[in-house]
């Protein structure tokens, strides 16, 4: 049986992000590795399924080129289940009413999921699902 650990994202504010993820989803977060010879740092969150996102930082990591809104090859996105098509309304409003880029509102798709997609703070595209 093949089960995905974790996914990491570079970012050029950890704490930030840490925040953010913490906020909107309820993920706990271990004490922060630092690297001082590489200058990396990092957290694992945690979040109630056990799916652990890895936030990585080191300063010569270059910013993403590719268009946030638009599609291209490659990673796109991430998923996350929320439990819910109330949950996915809710969290969907408070990102918006916060401030969010929301690039499609709470919708059922073809396939069967309700779902929404928006940016998180590093303009990451984030799905909420149920």
């Amino acid at each position: 049986m093949v089960k995905i650990d974790h996914i990491a994202i570079w970012t050029k504010d950890i704490e930030n992000l840490k925040r953010f993820y913490q906020k909107y989803f309820k993920c706990t977060s271990n004490k922060k590795y630092i690297n001082k010879q590489k200058k990396f740092k990092s957290y694992f969150l945690l979040f109630s399924n056990k799916v652990r996102l890895e936030l990585m930082q080191m300063p010569d990591i270059p910013g993403n080129k590719n268009n946030s809104i638009k599609q291209y090859l490659g990673i796109i996105h991430i998923a996350l289940n929320v439990n819910g098509r109330d949950n996915v309304d809710k969290i969907t409003k408070k990102l918006k009413n916060d401030g969010f880029k929301i690039i499609s509102e709470p919708r059922l798709t073809g396939d069967g999921y309700y779902e929404s997609c928006f940016l998180d703070p590093d303009r990451n595209r984030i799905e909420i699902i149920a």
